[in-house]
């Protein structure tokens, strides 16, 4: 089974969309093998966006990643990585595919509610910044025979 980091940002906690966005990753098949809430601070979101650094909206994402708690969640499943990428839809809401979560919460590119890992070693490195392996569950759930082959 895949792993990969699913960040549900300050706009979708503050708006009260956690539950929609977790339900949607669960109904894709998905299952939490880790889930807390956090209040992320700035050395962490300086060392989880390290990649931007430089770039001219590092310090707005910044900011904005540390103004209000976030749900940090590890995904499991087949597919796990690209799955959650497609649910979340493209970066940008406006151009997001309606059906997608930025699609249908999202309006502008700095407010795009999520944040998913974009490949395994991604998803490797950031889910270590957020959970020991001792937070991270492994178990069978009944339905996954209806969901995998």
């Amino acid at each position: 089974m895949e792993r990969t980091l699913v960040i549900i940002k300050p706009d979708a906690v503050q708006r009260g969309l956690i539950g929609q966005i977790i339900t949607r990753f669960e109904q894709r098949g998905l299952r939490i093998a880790a889930m807390k809430l956090i209040q992320m601070d700035r050395a962490l979101a300086e060392r989880h966006y390290a990649i931007h650094r430089g770039k001219s909206f590092y310090e707005p994402l910044l900011d904005y990643i540390t103004s209000s708690p976030v749900v940090v969640m590890v995904l499991e499943g087949r597919n796990a990585i690209e799955i959650v990428r497609r649910t979340m839809g493209a970066t940008n809401p406006v151009e997001a595919t309606p059906g997608t979560i930025r699609a249908d919460f999202g309006v502008e590119i700095g407010r795009n509610l999520t944040h998913g890992s974009d490949g395994p070693e991604t998803a490797a490195t950031e889910v270590a910044l957020f959970f020991d392996e001792s937070e991270i569950l492994t178990y069978a759930r009944d339905t996954d025979r209806w969901i995998f082959e």
